[in-house]
């Protein structure tokens, strides 16, 4: 009996160690991708200082910890909600103040609705429509709300009229339904994403 309970002593004390390591690699990697962001972070200042929006800084650097690491030249993807299209952006400081500015301008109309902070992150993604949605249902961005949305409303509108999912990968998603987005439909975890992406930001760039 004593020597069952060594071998499950020394088991457990193995695998409290491998959790351990992979906790530290886990912590090493987000750490290198936040100081990656954070090597931009005068240039967001300067951009939100310049479209009003200085208090929402950390929010947009977890953007573009969101949408890229710090580690492409259309840091906050920003192209498409300029140009209307991908890879029309060539320069980082181009990104950052466009994606920059199309923030400003769903936070104003989100405000405008008495909508949260995080229904206008969620419309980052989605486009300004979702703003109406959620002002038409309680005003609060939630995770149910832009699942309902990308599902019923932003994937038939481009075109994926059966709701058809593909996997997604994401830690969040496969909690919340073993990894599903909708084709044609945005990412429904954005918000979410920012906002736990958001805790990095604040932790690693203290530490």
């Amino acid at each position: 009996m004593l020597k069952k309970r060594s071998k499950l002593k020394k088991f457990f004390l193995i695998l409290l160690l491998l959790i351990v390591i992979v906790f530290m690699i886990i912590g090493f990697k987000i750490n290198k991708q936040v100081k990656n962001v954070l090597v931009w972070e005068p240039e967001v200042r300067k951009a939100a200082k310049h479209y009003n929006i200085e208090e929402y800084t950390d929010v947009i650097l977890a953007i573009i910890y969101t949408e890229s690491k710090g580690k492409h030249v259309d840091l906050m993807q920003s192209s498409e909600s300029k140009y209307g299209s991908r890879n029309q952006i060539f320069t980082s400081e181009e990104s950052i103040d466009s994606g920059v500015e199309h923030l400003a301008e769903v936070i104003e109309e989100a405000n405008q609705k008495n909508c949260d902070i995080w229904t206008a992150v969620q419309a980052y993604n989605f486009g300004s429509r979702y703003i109406n949605y959620v002002a038409e249902n309680g005003k609060k961005n939630t995770l149910e709300l832009a699942e309902s949305y990308s599902r019923d409303t932003l994937a038939p509108l481009l075109g994926n009229e059966d709701k058809t999912t593909y996997f997604y990968k994401h830690p969040l998603a496969l909690i919340y339904n073993g990894g599903k987005l909708y084709k044609n439909g945005g990412n429904f975890f954005y918000a979410e994403s920012v906002k736990w992406n958001l805790k990095s930001v604040k932790f690693f760039s203290t530490n």
